[in-house]
């Protein structure tokens, strides 16, 4: 045979391993379909965007909008690391007055929306709040008062209600730590302190890696919380323009600088866990042992998580609890809205099927990634995560466009109507958008699993003679269960809470709790839109509790040969 021709016959093979790695290729052409379909609305919006540059009307404080989103998403991503961080090491190593309780009830501000928790802290603490009223009684009504609609205002805001998710990461990567580590690191003289700031917290760096990309996504959708304190970011331009305006392309072009941001977040995070990879063995030894702080160290140690969790979950709780009593006292009628029942099972099962949904598809990922996918691969599953980044507004545009198309093509094809309303007119096309919305954050927990099983016990299956699909469920699923179920959690979580997505695709006569709070504070009836909101947290309540108990069960232990 020629040499031409053996080039030839060598080319094909090895574009296909250039497709799917030494993997398995049903597996990866898998990882493809997925990121293709969750990237769809993105693309589509992009495409849009950029296809229709300079017919619309761009805010004139764009430049303004672009600065402040950047501040905004570093003073939340330092302030959740700091207290997340800190906190998490404070109940890991130290043993203190109501550690055990706080060691749980800290996770409890997920379940508290930042759009909840904002009203309640403005009319708290705002020029017509109680707070501010007392501060004047005292020092005068012409007494300086700082500005509480700012930017501090809604970095600490929102900071009290992102931190768990940096808490429960790092408190699980502390306790997962193999005892060995440890143990070799205080044998060699290290004192506690240096073992966690030179072995543990670059141990920790995964999990804290993806605890902050998920914060800074989540903070960079936000679009409720940052116009209670008169913050404009990128994120809120696209919904003012979209709402405001009807300006439809303007708010895609916005979008596409959202997409820049996404980038960004996740090119950060990957640079924090740097090229280091943190593979630990199984070994005996005491480990890191919770040591007891007594006197005024374990009191401040006690008083420092009170006053996190009743700034960020009891106060706001008493002040909703009083406003419903107060509600419920003064009503004519029913003190219950016979509707409450019906949007509150709308919003659970919606919730319950997108967590279960995209707890399967991060496991399928991260399972084809770890068969050994190639670069291709992995950057397809890199791209499933951007739609976390994205305004649930824009998503759900995604959403309509994409099937728009479909359905052109399919009436070109000769089907009448295309999908007609099966999608976009039902259950289904919140259903999509959720998938879209949330995979990035059920992804990101279970890749930070992932991360900790060695590529040699995957190999070590596989040379056995093990199936892709015996090595998922023998190996991989019992290893990354914990961030599965992390993933379900989180998912949960955003899904109870969401907004934008729903107010968009939701079909006629489907009303989640979500958005009948946002019908009710968005005509100033606080008292009335506080038994629903307590409803959500009740709701939310439940997903976190899991999410706390699966992240501090048994240790997952990470074993290489």
């Amino acid at each position: 045979m020629s040499g031409p021709a053996v080039l030839t016959a060598s080319a094909a093979p090895a574009r296909r391993r250039m497709l799917a790695g030494n993997g398995r290729p049903l597996w990866s052409a898998l990882v493809l379909l997925v990121a293709v379909l969750v990237a769809t609305p993105v693309v589509a919006v992009l495409v849009d965007g950029l296809g229709t540059l300079g017919s619309g009307t761009v805010p004139r404080d764009l430049g303004a909008m672009v600065l402040t989103t950047v501040l905004l998403m570093a003073g939340v991503g330092a302030g959740t690391l700091l207290v997340g961080g800190g906190l998490a090491w404070l109940v890991t190593a130290y043993t203190f007055p109501l550690r055990n309780v706080l060691s749980w009830a800290l996770v409890l501000p997920l379940a508290m929306p930042a759009y909840i928790l904002g009203f309640v802290f403005l009319s708290t603490f705002d020029v017509g709040g109680p707070v501010q009223a007392m501060l004047r009684s005292i020092f005068g009504p012409g007494a300086w008062l700082p500005e509480v609609r700012s930017l501090p205002g809604a970095v600490l805001v929102m900071s009290l209600t992102l931190y768990p998710y940096v808490y429960l990461l790092a408190r699980t990567a502390f306790s997962e730590q193999g005892a060995a580590t440890y143990d070799a690191a205080r044998t060699l003289g290290a004192s506690r302190g240096r073992t966690l700031w030179r072995v543990l917290a670059p141990l920790a760096r995964p999990s804290l890696a993806a605890a902050l990309a998920l914060v800074m996504m989540e903070t960079l959708t936000d679009f409720a919380t940052v116009q209670y304190f008169n913050v404009q970011t990128v994120s809120v331009g696209v919904y003012l323009v979209w709402k405001g305006s009807f300006d439809f392309h303007a708010a895609t072009q916005l979008s596409v600088l959202v997409l820049l941001f996404a980038v960004a977040v996740l090119a950060a995070e990957r640079l924090f866990r740097g090229r280091s990879r943190f593979h630990q063995k199984a070994g005996r030894g005491e480990g890191l042992q919770p040591q007891k702080l007594s006197g005024w160290a374990g009191w401040a140690a006690m008083f420092a998580g009170l006053a996190v969790l009743s700034a960020g979950f009891l106060l706001p709780l008493a002040r909703l609890a009083a406003w419903a009593v107060g509600e419920a006292v003064s009503a004519t009628g029913p003190v219950l809205d016979p509707r409450f029942p019906g949007y509150l099972l709308n919003s659970v099962v919606v919730a319950g099927i997108a967590a279960l949904t995209c707890a399967a598809l991060a496991l399928a990922i991260g399972h084809s990634v770890r068969l050994g996918g190639g670069p291709v691969v992995v950057s397809a599953a890199q791209a499933t995560t951007f739609g976390y980044a994205v305004p649930g507004a824009v998503i759900g545009i995604g959403v309509l466009i994409a099937f728009a198309n479909l359905d052109g093509f399919l009436e070109g094809a000769g089907v009448p109507g295309g999908t007609g309303l099966l999608v976009t007119g039902s259950v289904a096309g919140i259903l999509a958008a959720y998938v879209v919305r949330f995979l990035g954050p059920a992804y990101q927990a279970v890749d930070a699993s992932f991360a900790k099983i060695s590529p040699a016990l995957t190999a070590s299956a596989l040379s056995l003679g093990a199936s892709p699909g015996r090595l998922l469920a023998r190996v991989h699923l019992p290893l990354a269960r914990r961030g599965a179920a992390v993933a379900a959690a989180l998912v949960a979580i955003d899904a109870v809470k969401e907004l934008p997505i729903v107010l968009l695709l939701r079909p006629f006569g489907f009303t989640t709790v979500s958005v009948w709070v946002y019908e009710l504070a968005r005509e100033n009836f606080w008292e009335k839109a506080a038994l629903p909101a307590l409803g959500i947290v009740a709701v939310a309540i439940i997903p976190v509790y899991f999410l706390f108990r699966r992240t501090a069960g048994l240790r997952d232990r990470t074993v290489a040969p």
